[in-house]
């Protein structure tokens, strides 16, 4: 779809398209290219139809009647939820999570569920269960993940727009692969419930094509639910309209070109990040060489146990639907690896990889703290081929965690702290394709960052 969510809900509101016109287009569109791209896991047709003729004009919600596809990780009641692994095949939640009653109160009509790696472990969207996802902007190259199949979708013009999740870069990655805007909101500022509570590392967030897209999904996700223990406070105003109100200061802008895990940067994206800080140089802020502290062994040791926790607490809620517990053969080998090494650690070991991540993250905040928004390459490597980060093809499993932090080295490192993080598709390479660049705002600073994010938007159209 060629106009933003924005426009569309527009278009809808005022009488000009109907809701239902926009879903047959959406389906459409995944009929002539899903079955080349692999997007959606699951396409609920008949009740995306049925929402859509319930929309009427004068409808006042933010988005009704415009078509959205959700990480096939966040439960619909009654849905396959799959998280990209068999051991979940039959699963179907008897609940929705906040996340899809938020945007269904907002009007979307949710059209899908999107492909993903097992269990969102790799940055690629490979996955035993549902095969190869598909780059629509260079097939030979993957489009990024965790949230893989909601970048295409976007990228490929299917939706406006695609709920994801970040646990380590898995919204900005594939923004970065697929020329898209992918934001990773605070830690805190969307809630998991009720299925879970809080994460040291994963939240959810939105991909799109647009700023003001990006902000209004987060208006529309972000905010307390009954019985969260923490939370973002929230904005002042509205995000959106923070965002379109433009910038009034001054700001000091940190430029960190070293990634803070060891990977030789490519220097088209050390190219990108440098001229968005010159861009905002000619803007009028101050620019600075600025340096991400460089995350020690014990750190990220500590993280390797923290994710494998992760991974491990969804390979035992795996079995518990089956009734049994799991076995290799239910997972991926790189899962199984992963559950072992979880299984490893005693709980003193599991709560000092933690204390471990804490310190490791305060470190980085002070590091950050001079600066009001900091810029970084969004990858180190252009977009890998299929195959090259895999949980499921290699001989050692382990090694994908290896070619990850190579691969996108710039992005875990903001999950670790809750600090929000953007990336924005403002340079290109010789080819023509996007080449990701990243900003990082101050804790609970979505707002400031978003304003920035527009601010480079609106110089380079």
């Amino acid at each position: 779809m060629a106009r933003s969510a924005l426009e569309l809900a527009d278009l809808v509101r005022t009488g000009q398209v109907a809701a239902r016109t926009l879903v047959e287009t959406a389906l459409r569109r995944v009929e002539e290219l899903d079955p080349t791209l692999n997007a959606l896991a699951f396409v609920d047709a008949d009740r995306a139809l049925a929402r859509a003729d319930r929309v009427r004009p004068g409808d006042e919600r933010p988005f009704a009647g415009v078509p959205i596809v959700v990480k096939d990780s966040v439960a619909q009641q009654g849905l396959p939820c799959t998280i990209g692994s068999a051991l979940f095949r039959s699963y179907r939640p008897t609940a929705d999570s906040a996340t899809v009653r938020r945007l269904r109160d907002a009007g979307f009509i949710l059209l899908g569920r999107t492909t993903m790696s097992e269990l969102g472990i790799l940055p690629t969207t490979e996955s035993r269960l549902t095969g190869v996802t598909v780059n629509p902007l260079h097939s030979d190259r993957t489009p990024g993940g965790s949230s893989g199949g909601s970048a295409v979708a976007v990228a490929a013009g299917i939706v406006p727009l695609a709920h994801g999740g970040d646990g380590g870069g898995s919204l900005r990655i594939p923004a970065a692969c697929c020329g898209l805007v992918g934001l990773k909101p605070s830690r805190g500022r969307i809630s998991s419930a009720p299925q879970a509570g809080d994460d040291p590392l994963v939240t959810e967030g939105g991909l799109t094509h647009t700023v003001a897209d990006t902000a209004a999904l987060l208006d529309v996700l972000a905010g307390y639910e009954t019985g969260d223990a923490t939370w973002a406070p929230p904005p002042a105003r509205s995000f959106l309209s923070g965002a379109r109100a433009g910038l009034q200061t001054r700001l000091r802008i940190g430029l960190a070109l070293d990634p803070p895990v060891p990977a030789d940067v490519h220097h088209d994206y050390l190219r990108a990040a440098t001229q968005t800080a010159q861009l905002l140089e000619q803007l009028g802020h101050d620019v600075q060489p600025a340096v991400v502290p460089p995350l020690s062994e014990p750190t990220r040791q500590a993280f390797d146990d923290v994710w494998a926790v992760l991974a491990a607490e969804g390979v035992d809620a795996g079995g518990a639907l089956l009734e049994r517990p799991a076995t290799p053969d239910d997972v991926e080998p790189l899962t199984w690896a992963l559950y072992e090494q979880a299984r490893s650690l005693d709980a003193l070991a599991y709560r000092r990889a933690q204390a471990e991540l804490q310190r490791a993250a305060r470190e980085v905040v002070r590091a950050a703290s001079p600066f009001d928004v900091m810029v970084t390459p969004a990858l180190a490597q252009p977009p890998v081929p299929p195959g090259t980060i895999t949980g499921w093809l290699a001989p050692d499993p382990l090694e994908a965690i290896a070619r990850s932090d190579r691969f996108s080295p710039f992005t875990a490192v903001w999950n670790l702290t809750g600090q929000p993080a953007i990336v924005l598709p403002l340079v290109r390479d010789h080819d023509g394709l996007p080449l990701g660049v990243q900003l990082v705002g101050p804790p609970a600073g979505e707002a400031l960052l978003l304003a920035v994010a527009a601010q480079l938007e609106e110089a380079c159209q």
